[in-house]
């Protein structure tokens, strides 16, 4: 009997904190600080790209994530090498990463010269170092052990014991206590431009559900198309139901749609939230999750609102069908926050915004991510080499820079029922959560970003427009009326709060039909999927999250179909290489704004979601398998099981010798 519970209450234990011992390292504080590896971002650098190399240079650009993700996964590997020889990191490391650096940066350079002027100043950017994530005091790495780019990382000391602190995370690297702040301790901050006359003040809401039928990949089609895994962590997915790496433009024209309003087909995106609980997801051991860093629970979020607002000094146009924008940097712990953009409250403190903080919120109020995405278009293009310049955030007043027209202003916020953290404890009593990230950035707020590709049909593009700048409020589930002012410019008006859509727009036949394989029925990572496309609204819904739970069912992780013909978007001239873009001065700072990096030559450059590839050396071509859930999670649990059957054993022959001897 007593052998028997042991083999029960050891494996019941073990299984328990696998993938999710960092949660007691954070408690005890005997794991080193977390480092990080800073590479200066190329792809953020490329202002134009001619038409021709375009595919070139999004392929090797991909490659150099991967190279990034590869390295950091040696890193983590490495520690106790690293430990006894502080120069093993820039010898096995930081140098080789530099070399295969300046291989893809010679033939994005090859690349763009063979169709214009070729860009000068790349060469540069090759060299990477290893930082300490200096996460103590939660501020942005700094560099460890006085490494300069030209060294190559070489004398790059080895991480330093930091009591109290560690990597943290079920994944090992972050978040940490330090990335947390009690909101009710913020003061508000939250500043609105003076309205004037002329402006547009209407407002247009789109309801496109909160992806519960678990929508997922680690994919992103602005900045990396034609690549799985580009992304290295998992977006949540709402509206067009055919977003991967693989979907051309006409596929994201033809595709199902969740928004309750058919004629919105817009693509909306972002990083998952996950809860550090210690879950064994889908992803667990796949690229783009537990492999790089993010694991746990991925919550449903519990509300979702897309609304569309004006312009505080002048009439709004109409979006160009295509438009893309990314708001915030998915890279901004390494960059520098130059063009992050997080807005991190709490439900009843939304005049207060946290930037590289999560919050910490009072009990009954829900967590609200915020993404206020840049309004004003260049009239001319639906996207730029490094997806930045063609928009930019209105100035100060609320107007648009010269040669910029305004356009409707997206806000996304996304609301949470999950509770705060027991920091106390490293999140074993109250999960810690976080979102997912590249394995570099350690899974800071800061790097929190938004993806927005417009498909609307353009009778209804012109009925928003139409609205807004007449002041009136409409869309899907708005009353038509003049909208409510509110003091708090990140909450849409009550009055536009969205409806959830109807169950056939989540279980809308796809436009390519396919069928669904039972998730019982899935294919190993090595053999070819039958599932549906990423694009396929699933038939399932997960169950909505509980209060500090998330949801309780796996995610639907789609595979993406054979690779397909991508557009690109046309621009002129060679490469050019750019500084960072500056935020709005509208945004006032919160508390503890992240720092940039510092003390290195090389400058943090701006950054973008720059594109990656699997966990090979050479892009990936097929999509991840959908692999997990209870089948893997018994094999490990076996020995309890016959430690149950010793101990019943046990008793029963205990039972049986007392009642003999009666």
């Amino acid at each position: 009997m007593l052998g028997g519970g042991g083999l029960v209450a050891v494996n019941v234990y073990a299984s328990a904190t696998e993938n999710g011992g960092g949660q007691d390292q954070v408690a005890t504080g005997q794991v080193l600080s977390a480092p990080t590896i800073y590479c200066p971002d190329i792809g953020s650098r490329l202002t134009a790209v001619p038409d021709g190399a375009r595919a070139d240079v999004d392929r090797e650009l991909a490659q150099l994530d991967q190279q990034i993700a590869a390295a950091y996964q040696q890193l983590t590997q490495s520690a106790a090498e690293i430990e006894q020889d502080p120069g093993f990191a820039g010898q096995s490391i930081i140098d080789p990463l530099k070399e295969k650096r300046s291989e893809s940066i010679q033939r994005i350079a090859d690349a763009i010269g063979r169709e214009g002027d070729r860009p000068q100043g790349l060469d540069d950017l090759a060299a990477c170092t290893l930082r300490s994530s200096n996460q103590g005091d939660g501020q942005s790495a700094t560099p460890t052990g006085g490494a300069t780019p030209s060294q190559g990382g070489q004398d790059s000391a080895a991480p330093s014991q930091s009591a109290g602190t560690g990597a943290g995370g079920q994944g090992g690297n972050g978040p940490v206590a330090a990335d947390y702040a009690d909101i009710t301790s913020v003061q508000p901050n939250v500043t609105t431009p003076a309205e004037q006359s002329g402006g547009s003040t209407g407002t247009f809401s789109s309801s496109c559900g909160v992806n519960a039928n678990g929508l997922f990949n680690s994919d992103n089609v602005i900045v990396a198309p034609g690549v799985s895994n580009g992304a290295h962590h998992f977006h949540d997915y709402i509206g067009n139901q055919s977003n991967n790496a693989f979907a051309s433009d006409q596929d994201l024209a033809n595709a199902d749609t969740s928004c309750a309003d058919q004629g919105d087909k817009s693509t909306y995106y972002w990083p998952v939230l996950r809860l550090q609980n210690g879950k064994q997801e889908r992803d667990a051991d796949k690229p783009g999750g537990g492999t790089e860093g993010n694991a746990g629970q991925i919550v449903t979020a519990k509300e979702v609102t897309l609304t569309f607002e004006g312009n505080p000094t002048s009439k709004v146009t109409e979006m160009p069908r295509l438009l893309r924008i990314i708001t915030g940097d998915a890279k901004a712990f390494v960059n520098g926050p130059a063009n992050a953009n997080a807005s991190w409250s709490c439900t009843g403190y939304e005049d207060r915004q946290l930037k590289d903080k999560y919050p910490l919120c009072p009990s009954g109020s829900d967590v609200v991510r915020t993404f206020r995405f840049q309004s004003c278009w260049d009239g001319r293009n639906i996207d730029s080499a490094n997806h930045r310049t063609h928009v930019a955030f209105e100035a100060a007043d609320g107007s648009c820079p010269a040669g910029f027209e305004a356009i409707p202003q997206l806000v996304q916020r996304i609301v949470y029922a999950v509770d705060a953290p027991s920091l106390q404890d490293g999140g074993r009593t109250v999960p810690l959560f976080a979102v997912d990230s590249f394995p570099e950035q350690l899974h800071k707020p800061v790097t929190d970003h938004g993806d927005f590709i417009n498909v609307f049909d353009d009778s209804l593009m012109r009925k928003m427009v139409d609205c807004i700048n007449s002041g009136r409020t409409c869309g899907a589930g708005a009353d038509e009326q003049p909208p409510t002012q509110s003091a708090e410019p990140s909450q849409p008006s009550d009055t536009a709060s969205p409806v959830e859509p109807p169950a056939e727009s989540q279980s809308a036949e796809p436009s390519e039909p396919a069928t669904q394989q039972p998730p019982s029925e899935q294919p190993p990572a090595d053999q070819p999927s039958s599932e549906p496309p990423a694009g396929t609204p699933a038939t399932g819904t997960a169950t909505a999250p509980g209060s500090g739970s998330g949801g309780s069912e796996l995610p639907r992780v789609y595979a993406t179909p054979s690779p397909k013909k991508t557009s690109t978007t046309k621009s002129s001239g060679g490469g050019v290489i750019s500084e960072p873009t500056q935020r709005p001065d509208t945004e006032a700072p919160a508390a503890n704004d992240t720092a940039a990096p510092t003390g290195t030559a090389v400058a943090a450059p701006a950054g973008q979601e720059t594109p990656g590839t699997g966990s090979g050396t050479e892009p990936q071509t097929e999509p991840q398998a959908v692999q997990g859930g209870l089948a893997e999670t018994g094999a490990h649990l076996w020995p309890a099981v016959f430690g149950g059957l010793l101990l019943a054993s046990g008793a029963a022959l205990l039972w049986r010798t007392k009642r003999n001897r009666i």
